[in-house]
């Protein structure tokens, strides 16, 4: 995606993890470039404090929101304030809102209403009302770093064995790959099924079914289940097999039924 695809960042304080924010901006640049970034919260709150060292570090702009009614969390409307005055000022192609909270649900349909895109960030709590909200949705725990993720399990084992290469080994994807459920395996066979039907071929793009199934289900994502990308996951499934393409340089992957 071209880096002119300029995003507004608008992230609930209260409701996102602060020591992830790096790996939250990084996602973003997937899509396009964080022009705007603004976080929320009553900063005169002791839980905002885990915040103040890193937004100048990451060009956040703080907004004070102070919560006037005990119970009462005026984050969610001050953020759906300034997005409609963001999307009305036509100043950027398409929004993040990192946030777990279902308020947030309006302001995507909203914002996709205009033909913008709209992505979020949250935990897997986040109610699916919101998730499908939006046209790609991330789980925050697919953005830990893997260190953090791997450090208990695979410690002391890894100590001896040779250094990984970015494609797992067949072992592991088949550890991987059980982690597929009937549901999610159907879902990769309708997103197969409608490319290869859209595109009238038997082989089609690994770009163009993760496409499609950002279409059916905003959040999936293969790192759900221990692959870094599509290409991967599909290739630890018996039923499929990947053909290395390469068009103007680039690795372009193909899928077909084997």
């Amino acid at each position: 995606m071209e880096t002119k695809f300029n995003l507004a960042v608008l992230i609930d304080g209260d409701n996102a993890q602060a020591k992830l924010i790096k790996e939250i901006l990084e996602e973003v640049s997937r899509y396009g470039k964080a022009t705007i970034r603004r976080i929320y919260g009553d900063w005169t709150t002791p839980q905002m404090n885990s915040w103040k060292n890193i937004i100048n570090q990451y060009s956040i702009n703080p907004i004070q929101k102070f919560s006037y009614t005990t119970g009462k969390n005026s984050t969610d409307s001050a953020m759906i304030i300034d997005a409609m005055d963001i999307l009305h000022a036509d100043s950027v192609d398409g929004f993040c809102i990192v946030s777990s909270d279902s308020d947030y649900t309006g302001l995507a349909k909203r914002i996709r209403e205009e033909g913008m895109f709209v992505m979020g960030i949250g935990e897997r709590k986040t109610p699916t009302a919101f998730v499908k909200s939006c046209e790609i949705f991330t789980f925050s725990e697919n953005l830990q770093p893997k260190s953090e993720k791997s450090s208990s399990s695979k410690g002391t084992s890894r100590k001896s064995s040779k250094p990984s290469s970015s494609t797992p080994d067949k072992t592991d994807q088949k550890q991987s790959s059980s982690k597929l459920g009937k549901e999610e395996l159907k879902l990769l066979d309708k997103a197969f099924e409608i490319s290869t039907n859209i595109n009238e071929e038997d082989e089609v793009y690994i770009a163009h079914i993760g496409s499609t199934l950002r279409k059916i289900d905003p959040s999936f994502d293969p790192r759900s289940y221990g692959f870094r990308t599509l290409t991967q996951l599909f290739a630890s499934i018996d039923k499929y097999k990947i053909m290395r393409n390469v068009v103007n340089g680039l690795n372009q992957p193909l899928v077909k039924l084997k």
